[in-house]
Parts: structure tokens; C-alpha cells; sequence
């Protein structure tokens, strides 16, 4: 039978192709996901972490063989790897941003101990997507995700496609293309059973011939029906079923392998005669950001845990109901997260607005196979992109891209993010970068707006505040304009997160600041914009979901002129009640005359001058939120703040002792009301404390420190170890109160 182990512990790195020539000793130890290089968030070069470096390690097999097949399989590497087993080298991995595997069976000891070596060049190389030209991002290093080690029997099941019809029936349909691989010397004649799990009503498994030649491979059509109705995956109910398909051999008692793979059953098109995007047979305007895959101090080297953040960052936090993977291939653990919150997914293959030679495209064409191979199960995708974004047009390239995705998945349309309208227009979906500060009328439908904003407004977090408003307030005049135009399937903003680039693209510190949320994924005024568009809901007990956010710093001196005239609050709410100390300023509503589309639009409230805010009026801000005359909301601003408090919080208590798990601290210079004070230039200082039995560290903490503040707010990053305990985090900065956070490891 299969078996499919964890293969993350227990690496040696160093930062250097030393092939054989170096002791073990000189190594450094290290778990994967790993990067070349812990870097400061901002203020550093390529170069740093761009070298080629060996990862070593030395195992004994952990399960007897008994005449199975043994597979490596990576995750992703970042950029080209080169393994060797045991002496024996494979051929070189060119690509960071799919998975691979390796055959190493016949390589391995069974018995002593096996010697892996990846030499990994985490360069830039002109050959590989997505470089040979400039690239505003950057693709950072190491074995950045997860290993395996995977064993299989001779006949194994390869990889499966799961297809649903008829999902509105009171039989749904499904289809499951099982392909089937026999390394044996001979013919496998066996049965394939499929077992539906997650329905309402107890599933019969079904059983299917399967016969596979030896030394060759076999595709069965495994086509069955629910036996009721099916609860079906939508974005407020994102319930998904489970097929488990068996292989086994006539006349054994044991199965050779058994795969199960989670799915969906949902409708999701975009229509060519309205334009509109149509989920369970209804219309949805989507709405969302665009994601890179990259984190402060750690590149792509994420944890599970923080990939699943990111994905409850754009769902709750944000109000998305689309991300863009932003221009690749993304982790595993955010597509799953994505499937289970009900996120949708547009994903596209690495590219950034280059196209290389007929290698290059060659691989190109390789990492979409993979792409569409690995994750055509995902119900929360519904779109792939398959050209390289913002590039010219290129009709063999991409009539190749278009066939080779509708072979591969024929339930999906592909999507083509081009940056100018008179563009050859051979995907299902019309996807365009839209910089006009608006959106230009389409020529072509479906039409959906793959990034607007971005570079054309960046925003640091402690700009002037006028800035700050104007940033979320073109957010939201394109939502508004989006909503307000039928033909327009949606609008998905450039981008949820600030990040790294290159020193010929971004500010002085090599970042672009086009996030919605910094780098740290703590908000700006627009991701306000974007929460507030999230409809609340009642539990019969208290509102749920409810957004009240004063989109300023409630000071005298920071836009021009003086003064907050006009108050913009991003709300869900049906009134606010406007508050300066203990003088009531009055009650107002949405502003539907500059933004009659959004579902909920933000309130702009004018007339704050002389007397009410000058001298000694100037006062707390507070706002008090209400739906069918119900106080659901409130919010205070103190007035003349100096920093109050040092705020410490981590995203999670408890974490798995694994080496590998990670959880993010926030920490902020407040007013009294907990604002952050992004003014306040402190330099923050951390001590984490916890020891192992034998006294070394139970976790480590990643990022700078001390932290010399700017924005009032940050982040660092604790990581466990691989001992269980308790840790505590300690932050102290001149003038407050230290604070304080402890996290269990287990």
C-alpha cells in the first residue's frame, strides 16, 4: 500500500555548492521549509539570498520497501535543482513554482543509511520562467515548501480528475479519470473502487475493471451518481464531498493503493452573451486582490499555517471573493484554504510580461501541465491563466497554452492577462490589466479586470493622510464603477499586500507599496474599503461581520489646509452617529450620489470646520454604527494622541513543535482606543524566552531586533522548534509599559 511521509526534518545546508567536499559538522541544521536567508523587510538586495547552495541529508528508509516504488517529491525548490542518491545525479529541475518528482528507487539502501544532495542554484537564470527580462517581484530561494517521501506498489494510481454534472438534480453526476501507472513486468488485471464520501444520503462504492499492461499505463472512466441531492459548494457554504478510489488485484486480499482526493460539487462559468460570472446559477460580481506568495524576512519559505493565514487575510479580513496567484503557481496549503472558506481562485502560470525562446516557452507550457495536473480538483478555482502576464501577443505560444489547458480540464476557461485592448483574444475569459484609473468599456466578453491601482497610487502606511484616503478611495470608485457595468464580470485590485522587488521598480527601499495591507498584512485606510464591502450578518443573538472604520489619523496638521474636511468612514453600517467628545455632530447615511453601485458605499461626511474642530473643541472622534436602528458598531479616535500603550499579539497560542511551524506577532504603538500612531519612530526590543531540556531555544524568533519602527505598527514571526513547551515573548520600548505574549508549543 501507499504511503506518504513527511520528509522535512533533519537537513543540512550550506550556503555554497561544496558538493562532497565539506563535513557534515559545518553544516548548518535546518527543517523546510527553508530560504537561503533570513533578510531584513525592506532595505536589501538580491544577491544575498541569490547564490547556489547545498542541502544535504542522510536517512535510513523509514518503512521497508516490500517491493514498492520509493518517490522524492518536492513541493517546489526555488530555482533549479539538481539531486543526487547515493552518487547517482538526476537530471537538473528548471523551475521553482511546481512540483517534481523523482524515482528513486532504484538508487536507494535498503538497508545502512542513504546520502541525498540537492545542489540548488536559487539565481535568476534567463532559461526559467519568469526571468530573462526585468521581473517586479521577486522569487527569493531555497527548498521554500514541502518534501515527501512517498511510497507506492508497482501499480500504482498516478493522479486523478474529478469532474460533476447534473449538480442540481436529485441525482448528481460525477466522473473521476483515474490514470494508472504499472511498473511491473507484468499485466495488472484488478478492480478499481470509488467511494463518495460527504453526501447526505450512504454512498454504495462502486467497483470498475482496471487492467494496465505491464511496463505501461491505463486511464479508467470511473462515472457514477449521488443517491440524493448534493449539498453544493458555494461561497457562504463551501461543503466539500471526498472520492476515494482503491486499486486492488484480483483475487488479493490487500489493495495495492488508495488515493482520496476532496471536490466539489458546483457550477461555475462566466457567460459570453451578458459577461457576467455565474456561481450555482446565479450572478457574482467578483471582487478581490491579487496575491504574491512572499513574506517579510522568510521570501516564499512559509509555513502551512501562515499560506492558510493569507487566505483567511483576503476572505475575512478583506471581503474578496476572488484572489489572483499573482504571476505563479501558489503553496498547496492556500489552495486547500481556499477550497474550505470559499475563496475563489484565479491561477495562472509564472511569467511577468517576457516571452523567451522556444526552451523557455517549453517550460512555460511544462509548469501549466503541472499547474492544471496538481489542481484541477480545487472547487475554488475557476479560471487558469495561461499567458504569461502583460506580455505581447504570441500566437503559437499561446494557441499551444489554450490546447494544452483544454485537454488537460475541459470544466474551466482560461484567461489570458494581457495590459493593452486591441490584444488577439484566444482564451475564454477577456482578463486585462486596467490602469485608466477607471474601466475602459470592453471589446470583448467575458471581460474581467485583472489588476487596476498598483503602481499607479503607491501608499506607504505613514504618508500624509490625504494620500492614505485618495489611495482607498480610487479602490473604491473602480469597485463602484465595476458594479455599476453589466458587461464587467469584476475587478481584482493590484494588490492585497505590499512587497519586495527589484532596485529598477520599486521605492528607495526596493518595495512596492501597492498593497491594500502592508507587508506584514496589517491594513491600510483601503483595506478598510475593502471589509466594509462584506455583508453582516444576524445570528439572532448579536450582528456578525459588521465594519465601522474612520479612514483617519484624527489630526489637525495632515492633510493640506488642516483640518478632516471631509470625513470618509468605510462602514457596512445603515447610519452613523458622528460624535466629538460629548457633542453630537449628527447622523448620517452612505454617500449613494458619488458611489450609487457598491453594495455598501462609504459614508462622506463634510462640513468638520471652525468652530467644531479647532482649539479647544478639537476632541475624541467618536462613531457609533447602526442597522434597522440597532447600535451594532462603535469606534473611538483619541484627539491629540501621544503613544499610550505597546500592543502584543500573536495570530495564534498554540503551535505544533515540528520545526517548521510558524505564527505571526503583531506589534503597535497606540492611542488609548488601541489606534496604531504611525508617527511614533520608537525602536521596539524583544526577548523570547524557553529552553529545551538540554537548554537550547524552543522557538526562534524571525525578523528584526530591535525594530526601529516607522508606521506604527509591525510584525515578527516566531517559529518552534522541535521540543514541546512554553515560550514567552517579551517587547519593551522607551516611555510605555512592556507587554507581553506567551505561546505553547506541542
Amino acid at each position: 500500500m501507499r504511503s506518504l511521509i513527511p520528509f522535512n526534518d533533519h537537513w543540512l545546508f550550506w550556503p555554497d555548492d561544496v558538493g562532497n567536499h565539506l563535513h557534515d559538522d559545518a553544516f548548518a541544521r535546518v527543517t523546510l521549509p527553508h530560504t537561503h536567508k533570513i533578510v531584513p523587510h525592506h532595505n536589501f538586495d538580491v544577491s544575498e539570498y541569490a547564490f547556489v547552495s547545498t542541502y544535504r541529508k542522510r536517512f535510513m528508509l523509514p518503512e521497508a520497501r516490500g517491493g514498492r516504488r520509493v518517490f522524492l517529491d518536492f513541493d517546489g525548490a526555488m530555482m533549479a535543482a539538481t539531486v543526487s542518491l547515493n552518487g547517482h545525479e538526476f537530471p537538473e529541475q528548471r523551475g521553482g513554482y511546481v512540483p517534481f518528482s523523482l524515482d528513486i528507487s532504484d538508487y536507494l539502501r535498503d538497508e545502512g543509511e542513504n546520502y541525498l544532495v540537492v545542489k540548488l542554484d536559487s539565481s535568476e537564470r534567463p532559461d526559467i520562467p519568469p526571468f530573462g527580462y526585468v521581473v517586479d517581484y521577486l522569487a527569493f530561494s531555497g527548498i521554500y515548501r514541502d518534501v515527501w517521501l512517498r511510497y507506492v506498489e508497482p501499480c500504482y494510481i498516478r493522479d486523478i480528475c474529478i469532474t460533476t454534472h447534473d449538480i442540481y438534480g436529485d441525482q448528481p453526476g460525477y466522473e473521476i479519470s483515474v490514470r494508472l501507472v504499472n511498473s511491473g513486468d507484468s499485466d495488472l488485471d484488478g478492480d478499481l473502487a470509488c467511494a463518495i464520501g460527504g453526501s447526505s444520503a450512504p454512498q454504495r462504492p462502486q467497483s470498475f475493471a482496471a487492467k494496465v499492461p505491464a511496463r505501461g499505463e491505463a486511464l479508467v472512466k470511473v462515472r457514477g451518481r449521488l443517491e440524493a441531492a448534493a449539498r453544493l459548494w458555494s461561497l457562504d457554504d463551501p461543503y466539500l464531498h471526498s472520492a476515494t478510489l482503491t486499486l486492488g488485484q484480483k483475487g488479493a486480499a490487500l489493495p495495492l493503493d488508495r488515493v482520496s482526493e476532496a471536490f466539489g460539487f458546483r457550477e461555475a462559468y462566466f457567460s459570453k452573451d451578458d459577461g457576467k460570472f455565474y456561481l450555482n446559477g446565479q450572478p457574482l460580481k467578483l471582487r478581490g486582490l491579487n496575491r504574491h506568495q512572499t513574506y517579510p524576512y522568510i521570501g516564499a519559505a512559509a509555513s502551512a499555517r501562515l499560506q492558510r493565514k493569507d487566505a483567511d487575510i483576503l476572505k475575512y479580513e478583506l471581503g474578496c471573493n476572488i484572489v489572483r496567484t499573482s504571476h505563479y503557481p501558489q503553496s498547496p496549503h492556500f489552495l486547500q484554504r481556499c477550497d474550505e472558506i470559499g475563496l475563489l481562485v484565479f491561477e495562472e502560470i509564472p511569467g511577468w510580461q517576457h516571452i523567451g525562446d522556444s526552451d523557455w516557452q517549453a517550460l512555460a507550457l511544462r509548469d501549466l501541465r503541472a499547474m492544471i495536473e496538481r489542481d484541477r480538483n480545487h472547487p475554488s478555482i475557476i479560471l487558469w491563466g495561461v499567458r504569461i502576464n502583460e506580455s505581447p501577443d504570441n500566437s503559437a505560444f499561446y494557441e499551444a497554452s489554450n490546447t494544452l489547458a483544454a485537454s488537460l480540464d475541459s470544466t474551466r476557461p482560461t484567461g489570458g492577462v494581457r495590459n493593452f485592448l486591441k490584444s488577439q483574444f484566444l482564451e475564454g475569459v477577456f482578463t486585462f490589466n486596467d490602469f485608466s484609473n477607471s474601466i475602459q468599456p470592453p471589446i470583448y466578453r467575458p471581460h474581467l479586470v485583472t489588476e487596476y491601482g498598483g503602481h499607479m497610487f503607491p501608499t506607504k502606511p505613514w504618508d500624509q493622510e490625504e494620500r492614505l484616503v485618495e489611495h482607498a478611495l480610487r479602490h473604491a470608485r473602480i469597485q463602484d464603477t465595476s458594479y455599476g457595468m453589466e458587461a464587467i464580470a469584476g475587478a481584482i485590485g493590484w494588490c492585497a499586500f505590499d512587497y519586495n522587488t527589484h532596485y529598477h521598480l520599486g521605492s528607495g527601499d526596493r518595495m512596492c507599496y501597492h498593497g491594500v495591507m502592508d507587508i506584514f498584512r496589517l491594513p491600510k485606510f483601503a483595506a478598510d474599503f475593502y471589509a466594509s464591502q462584506q455583508e453582516p450578518g444576524y445570528d439572532g443573538v448579536r450582528w456578525q461581520g459588521v465594519v465601522l472604520r474612520a479612514a483617519t489619523l484624527w489630526t489637525m496638521g495632515d492633510r493640506n489646509a488642516d483640518g478632516v474636511d471631509p470625513l470618509v468612514v468605510f462602514s457596512n453600517c445603515e447610519e452613523v452617529d458622528l460624535w466629538f467628545g460629548s457633542s453630537y455632530h449628527g447622523r448620517f447615511r452612505p454617500d449613494r450620489a458619488q458611489f450609487p453601485h457598491l453594495p455598501y458605499a462609504p459614508f462622506v461626511i463634510p462640513g468638520l470646520t471652525e468652530p467644531v474642530l479647532w482649539g479647544k473643541n478639537f476632541q475624541d472622534l467618536h462613531l457609533v454604527g447602526y442597522i434597522g436602528g440597532q447600535m451594532v458598531a462603535e469606534q473611538r479616535i483619541e484627539a491629540g494622541a501621544i503613544p499610550s500603550q505597546l500592543l502584543l499579539a500573536a495570530d495564534d497560542a498554540e503551535l505544533r513543535a515540528d520545526g517548521q511551524d510558524t505564527t505571526r506577532v503583531v506589534f503597535k504603538l497606540t492611542d488609548k482606543y488601541g489606534n496604531r500612531l504611525p508617527y511614533t519612530q520608537s525602536v521596539v526590543t524583544f526577548d523570547l524566552r524557553g529552553t529545551a531540556p538540554d537548554g537550547s531555544p524552543l522557538a526562534d524568533l524571525l525578523g528584526e531586533n530591535p525594530f526601529a519602527l516607522m508606521g506604527g505598527q509591525a510584525a515578527l514571526y516566531v517559529r518552534a522548534r522541535h521540543t514541546p513547551g512554553v515560550v514567552t515573548l517579551r517587547a519593551v520600548t522607551p516611555r510605555l509599559p512592556e507587554a507581553s505574549i506567551t505561546i505553547t508549543l506541542k
